[in-house]
């Protein structure tokens, strides 16, 4: 039985236009200590995704599909028993380290909130493991550093804090959502090492949820590229990258910049823009960005095609995009 379990997930959100599809037909599984990845631009299904595992979805959400952690069904389960599993069994490192952490408590006190809840500890006990938590994530001094507040920290130290908090208890799942977002270049190496390290060391499950194919290339064994609310291209990491078959993940990679590239040469971008939830086609969500598309795939929502080794597209143009070298 695999750790987590995603069938045919499918969300829906109510907007001013009417309900809108988050995210189609998403299925995935992850075994504890294996890494997964999800890439995609903003507004294509990766956070709210994290966010029905955690059960933390809008009010006004409609869910369809299953998740089940350990066999167990998330969908559906009391908030009481949610909350049970939230911090505990599954925990997340947010985007933002900036606003993540409550303001008006003491950054010790946020990380042993979870032992305290979920396995009972002392005060005592509970500040003893959340100041080597703090040690152990690279905050020094962290005893003395223990009642100090948000504010105090650097980005990058935020980060850290977050990240112990998300750790307290040991999670069978670890789900990391743009964890370098807004820090520099240096500090991201050392957040992904950080996280990869422990993820390692505790033999924990993770997904990594990002906009860099660069790092997920680096962080992760497999990978899942979505574009609007779909998976449209899924498989080994190495494998993903050697044959990209979609045009969606051959512009992600083409848009990066490249080392030695002259002085004054423009990125490659891909043409258009992330369309609204509600304007999406009946087809391929990315068909009225596609140099290859043709008119049926504006009508056709191409089902997934095995590639081999485990990896999968979804386009109705494959011959088409197999023939062409990928240039990047």
């Amino acid at each position: 039985m695999a750790l987590l379990e995603v069938k045919d997930l499918n969300i829906e959100l109510r907007t001013r236009r009417g309900l809108v599809r988050a995210v189609r037909d998403l299925s995935f599984s992850l075994e504890r200590g294996q890494t997964l990845g999800l890439v995609g631009e903003s507004g294509c299904g990766k956070s709210i995704t994290a966010l029905a595992l955690l059960g933390l979805l809008p009010e006004q959400a409609r869910v369809s599909g299953s998740l089940r952690l350990n066999g167990q069904e998330l969908l559906g389960l009391p908030e009481a028993q949610l909350c049970r599993i939230r911090g505990n069994r599954v925990a997340m490192v947010f985007q933002e380290p900036m606003t993540a952490l409550n303001p008006v408590h003491s950054i010790g006190e946020q990380v042993a909130e979870p032992l305290r809840w979920h396995r009972g500890l002392s005060r005592t006990a509970a500040r003893a493991l959340a100041t080597s938590l703090l040690e152990r994530v690279g905050i020094s001094d962290a005893a003395r550093r223990f009642d100090a507040y948000a504010h105090q920290f650097s980005g990058g130290q935020r980060q850290r804090i977050t990240i112990a908090m998300a750790l307290a208890c040991e999670p069978d799942l670890l789900i990391a959502d743009e964890p370098t977002t807004a820090l520099d270049v240096t500090l991201q190496k050392q957040i992904l090492e950080l996280i990869r390290d422990l993820v390692r060391e505790r033999g924990m499950a993770l997904l990594l949820i990002s906009h860099d194919l660069g790092v997920v290339a680096q962080n992760v064994a497999a990978m899942m590229v979505m574009y609007g609310g779909s998976v449209v291209e899924s498989g080994p990491t190495t494998s993903v990258f050697a044959h990209m078959a979609h045009p969606y993940t051959r512009g992600l990679l083409a848009a990066r910049p490249r080392l030695g590239a002259a002085p004054g040469t423009r990125l490659s971008t891909i043409p258009g823009a992330v369309p609204e939830l509600a304007d999406l086609p009946a087809g391929c969500p990315f068909a009225g960005r596609c140099s290859f598309a043709v008119s049926a795939c504006s009508l056709d929502y191409p089902s997934m095609a095995s590639l081999g080794d485990q990896h999968q597209a979804r386009c109705g143009r494959l011959d088409a995009l197999q023939a062409q070298a990928v240039e990047v």
